[in-house]
């Protein structure tokens, strides 16, 4: 379903075609505004699939900024650019389905491990293994410069959403569209030390336990055991086989996933300073910045993670934009969850 919106502001421009094969990619998806969901595929008459826990390979790697990173890359190289951005605890199979799928229809599909987490490394064991939340939209901005990509889409889940909500904020000369689950994520550190009522604080119990050191112990420990936890609790509905959860769990052994974490939920806090360097940033991310690209956000109806109400954020987006909820069961790893829903929030927003 999706919600009601001001349609003379804020329906999305159809626009022209972004190439023969994303156009045949949507003409199966639905238009703005239609249901859509796991028990109605929104693209009936596009059946093709990867195999079954096939890895997203090869990987390439570039230096941008302080990182090594690595990442997948599928598609025609003067497609249309899009760059799909995973969270805690996931990796880049959060789009397994959904970057071959818009590689098959023309676009330029990047998907990168973000710091800390599969192969993407630090340059010098001297730089801060910061998690705060405007160095990830740094990485990314430093992506774009070292693959020489002016402008993309831009689509994130958890993390990955968050950091792809403040590109588009702070530098929306980079950003062609943008597809957020869960929508407008920008932090407040300030705000985040505000008590909330018990039955909230419950649900961030994590947070809490990474504050200490035996949060941290455990978590270096037992990170496995702790994201599938995070899994089952996030996404309640979804029946994720052994292989499809293992396949995810490499990233998490990378050597400096513990620190960034652990770094990013203290930080929120207030528990954990940020750098310097940084300040100016996250003033600008206190204002809680409107952001003016054209924007699709997403919500699964069945998401068991900590999350806004639409309504809540609706007005931070003063461009085109719409609102959509996949419909079936679908949790908090939405992308991987319901590609089909994802990959029409792409394709449509992309066009507008």
């Amino acid at each position: 379903m999706s919600e009601p919106i001001d349609r003379p502001r804020r329906s999305l421009l159809t626009g022209a075609a972004v190439g023969a094969a994303a156009s045949q990619l949507l003409a199966a998806m639905p238009a703005m505004g239609q249901n859509f969901g796991a028990s109605n595929p929104a693209a009936p008459g596009y059946a093709w699939r990867p195999p079954a826990l096939k890895p997203l390979q090869p990987l390439k790697n570039v230096e941008a900024g302080v990182l090594d990173i690595s990442y997948f890359e599928a598609g025609p190289i003067d497609g249309p650019a899009v760059l799909l951005l995973h969270g805690w605890p996931y990796d880049i199979h959060t789009y397994a389905d959904v970057a071959p799928w818009l590689a098959s229809a023309g676009y330029r599909v990047i998907v990168p491990y973000l710091r800390g987490y599969g192969t993407t490394r630090f340059l010098s064991k001297d730089t801060v293994r910061n998690g705060q939340q405007s160095v990830l939209a740094v990485d990314v901005i430093a992506l774009l410069n070292a693959l020489n990509i002016d402008k993309a889409t831009i689509g994130g889940c958890d993390w990955g959403a968050r950091t792809a909500c403040i590109v588009a904020a702070l530098w929306p000369e980079r950003v062609r569209a943008l597809v957020s689950v869960s929508g407008y994520l920008i932090g407040n550190q300030e705000a985040g030390k505000a008590p909330l009522l018990p039955a909230a604080e419950l649900q961030w119990w994590y947070q809490f336990y990474f504050a200490t050191e035996r949060g941290r112990s455990g978590y270096e420990q037992n990170r496995h055991e702790f994201a599938k936890l995070i899994w089952q609790l996030a996404s309640p509905k979804w029946n994720f086989t052994p292989g499809v959860f293992e396949r995810s769990m490499a990233a998490l052994d990378n050597p400096d996933h513990v620190a960034v974490v652990i770094h990013n939920y203290r930080w929120r806090l207030g528990l954990a300073n940020g750098e310097a360097k940084y300040r100016d940033l996250e003033s600008r991310l206190a204002g809680q910045p409107a952001i003016a690209v054209p924007t699709i956000t997403l919500e699964g109806d069945a998401n068991g993670a900590p999350h806004p109400d639409a309504g809540a954020y609706a007005k931070k987006f003063s461009g085109p934009y719409e609102h959509r909820v996949a419909t079936g069961g679908i949790g908090h790893n939405l992308p991987q969850e319901a590609p089909e829903a994802f990959c029409a929030a792409i394709a449509n927003v992309t066009r507008a």
